[in-house]
């Protein structure tokens, strides 16, 4: 196992969090470091259960809105980030919750594929 896991990103997450505040992003890439190396997240975490087994969400909030990242955990030498967003209440989106599901079945789809792929040969 690699020092530091590869953080893949999944459909368009890199993109919604380059569009987050400074601030905010410089708390986010600090927790994915973090995360990266094994450690545990230097914001708010919480497991999200609701999206998956092994699928957490980074928390933050600046006068305007919060601020989300949900991931699936380190598998091997890879952290996957599924959706980065914004929302203006507490309660998290359906529609955020859907799309989490979506990529996390996505992700795993892939890494199946690539396991069996590797057995076959």
């Amino acid at each position: 196992m690699k020092e530091y896991a590869q953080i893949r990103w999944a459909a368009d997450a890199k993109e919604a969090l380059s569009a987050f505040p400074d601030a905010v992003k410089g708390i986010f890439g600090y927790s994915l470091r973090r995360l990266q190396k094994g450690l545990l997240p230097d914001c708010d975490a919480r497991r999200m259960e609701s999206v998956g087994n092994g699928v957490w969400e980074l928390k933050t909030a600046d006068e305007r809105a919060w601020y989300r990242v949900i991931y699936l955990t380190r598998i091997g030498d890879e952290l996957f980030v599924l959706h980065a967003f914004e929302k203006d209440s507490r309660k998290m989106d359906r529609r955020d919750l859907e799309i989490a599901k979506s990529r996390l079945k996505m992700v795993l789809a892939e890494l199946r594929k690539a396991k069996e792929e590797d057995n076959a040969q």
